[in-house]
């Protein structure tokens, strides 16, 4: 059921606008450290995961400005919502929760976005998440052939 509206938010909104739609890759990754779904009538209608930082652009960004190291960073990943249900605060809920969760295990709340991305901008900035920057992907997965894909760097306000 996640896996499907993963696929349908992808062909909605060009969400996640690299790789796959997988669970190894996308909703289980090695680095996940929880994950949770909103549910409307036994339907999953929101998905979003916490994640461990690893060594890339945005945690460099992030590591400088919250001045910390990166592994003190917890970054929120693959939000999203089912396009049917939008307005509602699913997505403002998710947002929240792993936030939260992020804070409890002691560490920062920080995501990116790729800028193209209006809609999820628009929630992380309703959500007063506070964009400290952008970076830009060169390559993902290790793939030259990609071009490169700019990104806004968000923490999450003050709890």
């Amino acid at each position: 059921m996640c896996l499907d509206l993963a696929r349908a938010v992808k062909a909605h909104d060009d969400y996640p606008p690299r790789g796959q739609i997988d669970l190894d890759w996308f909703l289980a990754p090695a680095e996940q450290l929880a994950a949770w779904v909103a549910e409307e009538d036994a339907a999953i209608v929101g998905h979003v995961a916490l994640h461990s930082a690893a060594d890339y652009a945005t945690t460099r960004l992030l590591s400088d400005r919250l001045r910390c190291p990166q592994r003190d960073i917890g970054l929120v990943a693959r939000l999203f919502v089912d396009p049917a249900r939008r307005g509602l605060g699913v997505g403002q809920a998710l947002l929240a929760r792993a936030a939260a969760a992020a804070l409890e295990r002691g560490l920062h709340p920080a995501l990116d976005v790729a800028t193209h991305l209006d809609g999820a901008v628009a929630l992380y900035e309703s959500a007063g998440w506070q964009r400290v920057g952008e970076v830009v992907l060169r390559t993902w997965d290790a793939d030259p052939i990609e071009p490169p894909l700019p990104l806004y760097v968000y923490v999450a306000p003050p709890p």
